[in-house]
């Protein structure tokens, strides 16, 4: 049985907390988050142990779950990953590409097993639409969410959009080749709503919308391919497709979605590379990919802010 740390405690910690607290596959020894008294009432719950510094379960853990903010990724992974302890990592892998590339350089430096935790990629209905994705030609994305004052140390693209970023480039199977991108911020210091069109060198285009500031949660996605569209909703885990052809002219199909939480479909995959010493479905260097696409992505929102910003000083009216 492997022997668990979850590292961070917060909200989405405790999701981690309560995964492998269930899993018959794993044994959860120690809660470790700065806040001692989170950790001491996460840990007594499940049996385990607390700890407010991450370097306690050094020697005493097979695997860690880094949950910590961003910005502290690559000092704890990097940490863990050298004393021989693999990780699963919260998205994004880092907030950038040189500490992402420690992150990777670490795990191939002593054989450990590195995944990130982008959830989406272990939705059921997402595992399905990889079944039947052939020639991806476009996709449009929109992710809302009410806001909330967590993750609020990165803006939306790294924290909501960065999801849907991982899946297109996934699926696109091309090169990136152009990039157009528009986001403001409303109500904290980071981007809190972005519009993204991407362009492949195979011709597949995307539109990506992400906000963190709605009055409603949306999170659907829909693909567009030779003679079909497909309809994905992340929230339901559901999906359908149309297909163009056949006797009824546009034939209509739910697709048959084996039912399953992400979190605990992602922690089961990363337990099966811990065992098998086998490379995650996403491991650091794929997802130093999607990071680099996201802060190409936010590049270009800086430079679209400094239009408008001139546009306005001008006093440009219609």
């Amino acid at each position: 049985m492997t022997r668990v740390a979850v590292i961070g405690a917060g909200s989405f910690g405790a999701n981690h907390v309560r995964v492998v607290g269930d899993s018959p596959r794993a044994e959860l020894k120690y809660v470790v988050d700065s806040d001692g008294e989170r950790a001491r009432e996460q840990a007594e719950q499940r049996g385990a142990e607390a700890a407010t510094d991450y370097r306690e379960v050094i020697g005493k853990v097979d695997a860690a779950i880094v949950a910590v903010p961003t910005i502290a990724h690559a000092e704890v992974a990097c940490a863990l990953l050298d004393a021989g302890i693999d990780v699963l990592v919260e998205k994004p892998i880092a907030p950038s590409l040189e500490e992402a590339d420690r992150i990777a350089a670490a795990a191939e430096r002593g054989g450990r097993v590195a995944q990130v935790g982008h959830l989406e990629r272990f939705n059921p209905a997402v595992l399905a639409l990889e079944k039947i994705a052939t020639i991806p030609l476009f996709f449009e994305i929109h992710r809302m969410s009410v806001f909330t004052p967590r993750s609020l140390d990165v803006d939306v693209v790294l924290d909501l959009m960065i999801h849907d970023l991982d899946i297109v480039l996934a699926l696109a199977g091309s090169r990136l080749k152009d990039i157009k991108a528009a986001g403001i911020s409303v109500l904290s210091a980071k981007v809190d709503i972005a519009n993204v069109r991407l362009e492949f060198e195979s011709g597949c285009v995307a539109n990506l919308t992400a906000s963190r500031v709605s009055t409603e949660r949306v999170r659907k996605l829909r693909l567009f391919q030779p003679q079909q569209y497909i309809s994905v909703d992340y929230a339901k885990r559901s999906a359908a497709v149309f297909t163009v052809g056949g006797p009824q002219g546009i034939g209509f199909e739910q697709l048959d979605i084996e039912p399953g939480e992400p979190l605990k479909l992602q922690f089961d995959h990363f337990l099966d590379c811990v065992e098998m010493r086998a490379r995650p479905k996403l491991d650091a260097r794929e997802a130093r990919k999607t990071l680099e696409a996201a802060l190409s992505i936010l590049a270009k929102i800086e430079e679209h802010a400094g239009v408008v910003a001139k546009t306005l000083a001008s006093g440009w009216k219609p």
